[in-house]
Parts: C-alpha cells; sequence; structure tokens
C-alpha cells in the first residue's frame, strides 16, 4: 500500500473514530463525570502512543517542551474537558455542530498568529455553507434544544482545539518524530 493510500485510510479511521467520540461520550455521562471520562481517555492515549514510540524524546529545547506541555494542555485536557462538561448540558448533535467551528478559529489563530493564512471572502462564504450543511444533516429536521451553558462549553472546546492545532502545526516545523 503506497503512503498516500496509507494516509487516506488513517485519515478515515480517524474521521470514523472521532464522529463516534460525541455519542459514546453522552452514553458514559450516564456511569461516569466528565474528569473520570477524561482520565480514562488520557490513559488509553498514553498507553497507544507508548506502544507506537517507546523511548524517550532526545534532543528538545525547553522551548519546544512547553510548547508539547502547551499542545497536551488544549488538545487532551481542556478540549476533552470542556466538551465532556458540554455534553452534561445539551445534546450530542447540538455539541457536535458547534465544534464543527474548529476549523474557523484555527484559520483566524493561524492567520492571528503565524501570518501564514490569508483570509479572504471566500473562506468566509465556504464557513457558513458547511456550517449550513452541516445543520442540515445532523438535525434532519430535529428540533434543535440549546442549553446556553452547554453551547458556550462547546464553543470553548472549539476555541481550545483551535489552539491545538496551531500548535500542533508550529510542533511539526520541530522535525522530530
Amino acid at each position: 500500500m503506497s503512503k498516500k493510500a496509507t494516509g487516506h485510510l488513517a485519515a478515515l479511521v480517524t474521521i470514523l473514530i472521532w464522529g463516534t467520540t460525541f455519542i459514546s461520550t453522552k452514553v458514559l455521562l450516564v456511569d461516569f463525570e466528565p474528569i473520570e471520562i477524561l482520565f480514562f481517555r488520557f490513559i488509553l492515549g498514553f498507553l497507544a502512543l507508548l506502544i507506537v514510540y517507546p523511548h524517550r524524546m532526545k534532543g528538545t529545547t525547553k522551548r519546544q517542551e512547553a510548547v508539547f506541555a502547551a499542545a497536551g494542555l488544549c488538545g487532551v485536557c481542556l478540549y476533552y474537558l470542556l466538551e465532556n462538561i458540554a455534553l452534561t448540558y445539551t445534546m450530542a448533535s447540538n455539541v457536535g455542530v458547534i465544534i464543527s467551528i474548529a476549523p474557523f478559529f484555527t484559520a483566524m489563530l493561524t492567520h492571528l498568529f503565524t501570518k501564514e493564512e490569508k483570509l479572504r471572502a471566500n473562506f468566509f462564504i465556504g464557513f457558513v455553507v458547511a456550517m449550513v450543511g452541516i445543520c442540515l444533516i445532523s438535525f434532519n429536521g430535529a428540533k434543535m434544544q440549546l442549553n446556553p451553558i452547554g453551547g458556550l462549553l462547546a464553543v470553548a472546546a472549539a476555541v481550545v482545539w483551535a489552539c491545538y492545532s496551531v500548535l500542533t502545526r508550529k510542533i511539526s516545523g520541530y522535525q522530530s518524530s
């Protein structure tokens, strides 16, 4: 299998797993607190990374370690904690739709902090069209019931995920495994 095909397959598996997290977390919230789910998710992720790369990383600077820590805080801890708590206040479909604004925040933060992204009208038009499509698919005629606390927590999770995305982009430039 070519590297391109392997990459596409990995992306497909990631999408399938990611797409089920809102519903599975909502089910888990019946028996567990959001912080417990976060802890178990962290342990599973840590063990998976340990299996994939069982060595300590060498040759990193204190600044790079700080960026790694910030990415871990945003992408593992804060994002999932905010998402899990949001799911206790509102429906999984609402959280799923709200979280889908993360690419919008990612583009905005990338533009602000790296100056690599130019934001044009097409970006904003595409964002609106994508959001309308996501809403149509997610709600499919069902009544949307918003809870302000759940909605705000989901928006906060999307912003935190955007921070994580910008940090991982920076990390990808470190040329480390």
